[in-house]
């Protein structure tokens, strides 16, 4: 869905407001938008988080959100296999090249998860795609790890102006 501010109430009632009730029609409404990418991945990865900052939220929705949509749709959810290695401020108010640069090197596939990764055709589940910093950090590190193909299923989408999200 186009980030707007249904959606990013909905968005920061998830991440912020522990609203995990809201996860399961979200989690839905992302299976049925993604069903083919869905039926093609072998697994779902969700973004991580940093151990701190989950800590700290005590949940990463992306994780709620990939369980979901795994669930839905016969898939399993790796955990572990994409590290956050590195603590990154939030990207909320930087640029397109300020987000680039803060991801930078904060994913990576430990070696010990390597095979879990290699020849698959995953699909990797956040909650809102803003520049795709995140989700192009998170592709280039399981690309590197050896995984086949790598799609992205996100719950919305900004968009600028009047532009429609493909």
């Amino acid at each position: 869905m186009r980030y707007d501010e249904i959606a990013r109430k909905l968005v920061h009632a998830l991440k912020y407001g522990d609203r995990l009730d809201l996860a399961p029609t979200m989690g839905r409404w992302m299976a049925r938008a993604g069903r083919e990418l869905i039926a093609d991945a072998d697994a779902l990865l969700p973004v991580p988080l940093h151990w701190r900052r989950q800590w700290a939220r005590r949940f990463n929705q992306s994780a709620v959100l990939a369980h979901i949509i795994a669930e839905t749709g016969g898939r399993s959810v790796i955990h572990g296999a994409l590290k956050r290695v590195k603590a990154t401020p939030q990207q909320v108010g930087l640029d397109k090249s300020e987000r680039a640069h803060n991801v930078q090197g904060a994913f990576r596939v430990p070696a010990a998860d390597k095979a879990e990764v290699v020849g698959r055709t995953l699909l990797l589940v956040d909650d809102v795609l803003t520049s795709g910093a995140t989700v192009d950090a998170c592709a280039r590190a399981l690309l590197r790890a050896g995984a086949a193909s790598v799609d992205v299923l996100v719950f919305a989408r900004v968009v600028a102006g009047s532009r429609t999200p493909i």
